[in-house]
């Protein structure tokens, strides 16, 4: 009996929630409006702070631009570079066009298009004419630039430079956290490397029966010197993780990976000396970096370039000495495990 008398008075009780709820409602609808109704006087001003906002962010985009320019790459050090900097300037050109455009139509049309109580807005669900237009122009022009693109790239990694005879041939070995720079002798010739030779007293794993190698008179730098004006190739390895060669001021990135060789060809173009005279810094230098998060100490991961004429890198080089046979591990690679660089 207390059960039923309880739905009962639960049953009773929503019966009297939604009633009180209706009156409410009737109440609100034969209310006059609240006074704080928003008037065409209301929007005409915010219609103009919308104006005064447009002129106010695009001060601040100009004067951003102005004041952190100085902090943009300076001109390219690196003969592709050139090309690589054309590519990205006309993106900026698009970029900026467009964006111009469309926020100076946004927040004209927030202004031109408030709300005014004597006028209606037009509905219209469709016009394909304009979704013609704004759907042809984006694909043409976005086409464009994706052929423009892979042409700039297939041109600086696909060239043909084997019948080249003057390309310097240099190594550069990745490991957490660490470059290493690997020249070889005088018949330009890398060593074989293997990874199972990697030891402390041959950290890069290179083959001592390569008589290319150790036999020879190849050698380990722990800073990367260019010969300005001379076709370089190099050969790019890690021993751990996947890291990044990224040398900014030549316009430069390839990856590092684990168990294989990866190349990069360029051309240096200006010395470090000169540099410094552009950039009007007597302390600048090149620099390499890893672009990849390889680990806690990533940010650690640097090497100095210097980037020679022919006096100073004919100079630098004699006073580097050669890998001693003796100090290299001489384990006998497996078939097919050997990484042939030459």
């Amino acid at each position: 009996m207390i059960t039923f008398l309880g739905l009962i008075v639960t049953i009773l009780v929503i019966i009297a929630v939604a009633r009180i709820i209706r009156i409410l409602e009737l109440t609100a609808k034969l209310s006059p409006p609240p006074a704080e109704e928003i008037t065409d006087k209301d929007n005409n001003s915010q219609g103009n702070i919308t104006l005064v906002f447009l002129f106010l962010f695009m001060f601040f985009i100009f004067y951003t631009t102005w004041r952190y320019s100085k902090f943009i790459l300076p001109v390219s050090a690196s003969k592709h570079g050139v090309e690589i900097d054309m590519l990205m300037n006309v993106n900026y050109v698009l970029i900026f066009v467009v964006f111009f455009i469309t926020q100076i139509l946004l927040f004209y049309f927030a202004w031109k298009y408030k709300h005014n109580s004597n006028r209606r807005g037009e509905y219209i669900p469709e016009n394909h004419k304009l979704e013609l237009i704004w759907t042809i122009i984006p694909t043409i022009v976005l086409g464009g630039m994706i052929v423009y693109g892979l042409s700039v790239w297939n041109g600086i990694t696909q060239s043909d430079h084997s019948k080249e005879t003057n390309v310097q041939l240099i190594e550069l070995y990745a490991k957490q956290f660490d470059w290493t720079a690997r020249y070889p002798g005088k018949d330009n010739k890398l060593g074989s490397a293997y990874f199972m030779n990697i030891a402390p007293n041959n950290p890069l794993g290179i083959d001592s029966l390569d008589k290319h190698g150790v036999g020879c008179d190849d050698v380990l730098t722990k800073e990367l010197h260019l010969k300005v004006n001379q076709p370089t190739n190099f050969y790019i390895r890690a021993q751990d993780v996947i890291h990044s060669l990224y040398l900014p001021h030549f316009r430069l990135q390839m990856n590092a990976v684990p168990g294989m060789t990866t190349q990069f060809y360029f051309v240096p173009t200006i010395t470090t000396a000169k540099m410094r005279e552009i950039t009007k810094n007597d302390k600048f230098d090149y620099i390499l970096l890893c672009n990849k998060i390889c680990g806690a100490a990533h940010y650690t991961m640097r090497m100095k370039v210097v980037v020679d004429d022919d006096v100073q890198f004919t100079e630098w080089m004699s006073k580097q000495k050669p890998i001693v046979e003796t100090n290299v591990a001489s384990t006998t690679p497996a078939e097919g495990n050997v990484i042939a660089l030459k």
